[in-house]
C-alpha cells in the first residue's frame, strides 16, 4: 500500500437540486456539461426528464448500462440529435449506424491492433522524448495543456498522416479546439436540425472552423488520389474506400474518417495528459514515486514500456475515472424495451455521463478523492466493467483506446524522467466542455529540470 494521502481535488460547484433541463442551454451550462451538476446525480441509479420533444433517462446503474452498451445495444443506437451535434464529423466511423458502421469498423480495426500500436511505439517515444526537452531547462510556468495537445497533433499527425505539415500547423490546431469544444452545446436552432441557419457570432466560427478541417483534409485526399498516396493508416484507408464504393462516396467517407482520427485522435489523450500533469503537481510524493519507475522504464524498447510501468498504469487509470475525456454517452431508444423500473419508449434518450458514474457515491468509496490503489491488481477486479467507462463499452468502444493509452503512458514517462511539476498560485483547474473535458484556461503549471 503506497503511502499517500488522499488527495481530493476542487470540484465545479453542484446544486443541491435537480434543475429544469432548459437550464442547460444558457448559461455555464449550455459550455460545461459538469457545470452545476446536481447532488441527486450522484446518488440515484436513474432519473427522468423531457427537454422540448425529447424524453431522456439518466442512467448510473452498471445493470442499466451494461444493458444499453451490450445486451440489447442493437435497440439503442447513436441518435439523430447526437450527428446534429457532431456535423463537422460527417458520417465516419463515430457517427455511422448499423451496416455501414461494421463496414468502417472491419477497416479501421486493423490499425488500432496490438501489434499496430506497438509498431508506432518507437514514434510516440521519439515525439515524447523531444516534447520533454522542449521544456524550459530553468523552472517556469508552462501551459501543459497546450504542450499536451501540442505532442498528440504530432503524433497522430506522423502516425496516422505522414506528418502532413498543414495538421501541425497552429491554424490547425486553434479550429480542432473550437470544433471539440462548441460540438455538444445544445444550442435550440441545433436541437430543431436548423444549425446552419445560427446567426451568431460563435456558430459562424464553428462552421468557418468546421469547413477549413474539412477542406483542408480534403486537398489531401485529392492529392493523394485514390492510391492513397503514401504507406500510412490514410492511405490505407483512402485505398480500402476506393476499392469498395464509387469514388465520390470514397471521397466523402476518406475525409469523414480523417476528421474524426485527426480530431478525436488527438484530443482525448491531450485532455488526460493535461489533467495527469496536475494530478501530478498535487502530489509530490506520489510524483517521485511514478518517477523512480518511469526512469527505469525510458531507457528500454518503446513498445515493450506499457508492461513496464504497472504503477504509472494504476495513476493513469484513476486519472480518468476522476477526469474522463468523454463528457457523455447517449443512446437512442430504436423500440419500447424495459430497462430496470424505466418503461423505455421508441425515441428515448439514454444518457450515461461518466462524470456522474465514475464519482457515483453508491459504486466507490470516498469517490472525489484521487486513490491510486483502486487500480492495483486486486482491486481492479472487483470494479464492475460498465461502472468505469473512460472509452466507452460494448460494440462502441473506442477503436484507439489502445493507442491512447500506450501514447499516453510513453509521453508521462519521458515527461517524468525529465522534469518536475509543481502547483503555481493561480486558481485550480477547472473542467469545462460537452465533448472532452477540458481545464478552463489551460493548464498553468510550474516545470522545472531535475535535480
Amino acid at each position: 500500500m503506497l503511502a499517500v494521502s488522499p488527495f481530493v481535488p476542487p470540484l465545479p460547484p453542484r446544486d443541491p437540486a435537480w434543475l429544469p433541463p432548459w437550464r442547460a442551454m444558457f448559461g455555464e451550462r449550455l459550455r460545461s456539461i459538469v457545470a452545476g451538476l446536481p447532488e441527486p446525480a450522484f446518488q440515484v441509479w436513474s432519473a427522468s426528464g423531457r427537454l422540448l420533444n425529447i424524453r431522456f433517462h439518466i442512467i448510473n446503474h452498471p445493470d442499466m448500462i451494461r444493458q444499453v452498451l451490450l445486451d440489447r445495444s442493437a435497440n439503442y443506437v447513436r441518435p439523430e440529435l447526437v450527428r446534429r451535434f457532431l456535423t463537422s464529423l460527417g458520417n465516419g466511423l463515430l457517427n455511422a449506424e448499423g451496416e455501414d458502421w461494421r463496414r468502417q469498423r472491419k477497416l479501421v480495426a486493423p490499425t488500432f491492433s496490438p501489434a499496430a500500436v506497438a509498431g508506432m511505439a518507437a514514434l510516440m517515444s521519439e515525439e515524447a522524448e523531444r516534447s520533454a526537452a522542449a521544456f524550459p531547462t530553468r523552472a517556469a510556468t508552462v501551459d501543459v495543456a497546450q504542450v499536451a495537445t501540442d505532442t498528440t497533433m504530432t503524433i497522430i499527425s506522423r502516425a496516422l498522416f505522414s506528418g502532413d505539415p498543414r495538421l501541425l500547423s497552429p491554424e490547425a490546431g486553434r479550429h480542432i479546439a473550437l470544433l471539440v469544444l462548441a460540438g455538444g452545446e445544445p444550442r435550440f436552432l441545433r436541437l430543431l436540425g436548423l444549425e446552419a441557419f445560427d446567426p451568431s457570432p460563435r456558430m459562424a466560427r464553428i462552421r468557418a472552423s468546421a469547413r477549413w478541417l474539412r477542406g483542408t483534409l480534403g486537398a489531401i485526399v485529392d492529392e493523394r488520389g485514390s492510391s492513397g498516396g503514401a504507406d500510412d493508416f490514410f492511405g490505407g484507408l483512402v485505398r480500402s474506400f476506393y476499392a469498395e464504393m464509387p469514388p465520390g462516396e470514397a471521397r466523402e467517407l476518406a475525409i469523414d474518417n480523417a476528421v474524426t482520427f485527426y480530431a478525436a485522435g488527438h484530443e482525448t489523450t491531450a485532455v488526460a495528459l493535461a489533467w495527469s500533469a496536475y494530478l501530478l503537481a498535487a502530489q509530490p510524493e506520489l510524483q517521485e514515486q511514478l518517477r523512480a519507475e518511469a526512469l527505469g522504464a525510458v531507457a528500454g524498447d518503446p513498445a515493450t514500456l506499457p508492461e513496464r510501468v504497472p504503477l504509472l498504469r494504476q495513476f493513469l487509470d484513476e486519472t480518468l475515472r476522476l477526469y474522463p475525456p468523454a463528457a457523455q454517452i447517449v443512446r437512442e431508444a430504436a423500440a419500447e424495451d424495459q430497462l430496470g423500473n424505466i418503461a423505455v419508449r421508441k425515441g428515448d434518450q439514454m444518457i450515461v455521463y461518466p462524470w456522474t458514474l465514475h464519482r457515483h457515491r453508491r459504486l466507490w468509496d470516498n469517490p472525489d478523492a484521487f486513490d491510486i490503489e483502486r487500480f492495483s491488481e486486486a482491486n481492479k477486479a472487483k470494479i464492475d466493467r460498465f461502472q468505469y467507462l473512460p472509452f466507452g463499452a460494448g460494440p462502441r468502444i473506442c477503436v484507439g483506446m489502445r493507442f491512447a493509452i500506450v501514447e499516453a503512458l510513453i509521453i508521462l514517462a519521458h515527461w517524468l524522467a525529465a522534469r518536475r511539476f509543481r502547483l503555481t498560485d493561480d486558481a485550480p483547474p477547472v473542467p469545462t466542455g460537452r465533448v472532452t473535458l477540458r481545464p478552463a484556461g489551460g493548464m498553468p503549471l510550474m516545470v522545472e529540470p531535475l535535480d
